[in-house]
């Protein structure tokens, strides 16, 4: 079942959602264990509490702070048949385990000719978090778009935070999984269906529209649907594409979007100078460059290390301000 068919809710924080869909898949499947620090005391933004009175701890299993250890492991579990979860409390720290992300989870399958699968999620949490300063505020989710064998998910709200969650840890394919650090205590409605599924490589019109089609994910996707509520009074009118996933790429829905407007801006968290905007833009080139009225607009953080002041953090980064006036440039061009 599809998160849009599903019924009946509950609402939940973003952080609390995951850790639903994480109860969940460990009931339906005896094979799907978490590992990771302090995930016994409910992970460190506590959406996992409760998992350990439920699953005991050779499911639920604390680790030392060992990142190439935990995807090492996740990788050789998941080659002999189990589904490891794993959650690494910053994204910054996947870099210490960059070679059993992108080399041994992203490329052992297609280099051992298919012989097994690799059903492994990563939890990669990003983004800023209140001033905690360079080494944990990055958004590397731009590195999946790169290194081929990996597919990568930016949940934006906490239907589709759970949703999300559950379809990558039912993938056959290992799923890097980047929840927005900010959004973690952002209440929503969730659908209580055990079966809810949001499908990886499917984009989500969080807002029709017709003047600019405005891409984002994550965090972002808040803040501009708040800026589209701003400009519906001056008559410019967002169409808001919520890519869900970055690995698989809805690129249908983009161009749709695109071909429909005539306008386009993509907005993330990233640093802008090659991020996912990068990439997304030049797919609009390349596609739609006779439907463009405008050039491509990106916004994105800044290509600087994260203040550890919160006060500065939250200038890095694009605002719902930036994102009304830049949208409304684009619709007087």
């Amino acid at each position: 079942m599809s998160v849009e068919t599903a019924a009946e809710t509950t609402v939940m924080t973003y952080d609390a959602a995951q850790g639903a869909a994480l109860a969940e898949e460990m009931r339906r499947d005896p094979t799907v264990f978490l590992m990771g620090q302090d995930v016994a005391m409910g992970g460190f933004f506590g959406g996992g509490r409760g998992l350990v009175e439920e699953f005991g701890l050779e499911r639920v299993r604390n680790t030392g702070i060992t990142e190439a250890f935990m995807v090492g492991a996740a990788a050789g579990a998941a080659m002999t048949g189990m589904r490891p979860v794993v959650q690494l409390g910053f994204a910054d720290f996947s870099l210490i385990a960059g070679d059993e992300i992108f080399q041994k989870l992203g490329k052992w399958r297609h280099m051992h000719g298919g012989q097994f699968e690799l059903p492994a999620t990563i939890i990669m949490p990003i983004g800023p978090s209140g001033g905690a300063g360079p080494e944990h505020s990055g958004s590397m989710e731009m590195l999946p778009m790169h290194f081929p064998g990996l597919k990568a998910v930016v949940p934006s709200n906490p239907a589709d935070a759970k949703g999300l969650l559950k379809a990558a840890i039912r993938d056959p394919n290992p799923v890097l999984y980047y929840p927005s650090k900010q959004l973690n205590f952002k209440r929503g409605p969730v659908p209580a269906d055990p079966d809810l599924l949001v499908p990886l490589g499917k984009a989500a019109i969080a807002r029709p529209g017709t003047t600019v089609s405005v891409i984002s994910y994550g965090c972002m996707v808040p803040r501009v649907l708040e800026a589209a509520e701003t400009l519906a009074a001056e008559s410019i009118d967002l169409e808001v594409i919520d890519l869900r996933t970055l690995v698989p790429l809805d690129r249908e829905a983009i161009l749709a979007s695109v071909r429909k407007t005539g306008r386009a801006m993509i907005v993330h968290e990233a640093p802008r100078t090659a991020g996912p905007g990068a990439e997304i833009a030049a797919l609009i080139q390349e596609h739609c460059f006779y439907a463009l009225e405008a050039p491509v607009a990106r916004l994105g953080a800044v290509d600087a290390p994260i203040p550890a002041s919160r006060f500065l953090e939250d200038l890095c980064f694009p605002s719902v301000t930036d994102v009304v006036e830049l949208a409304r440039q684009l619709a007087r061009a």
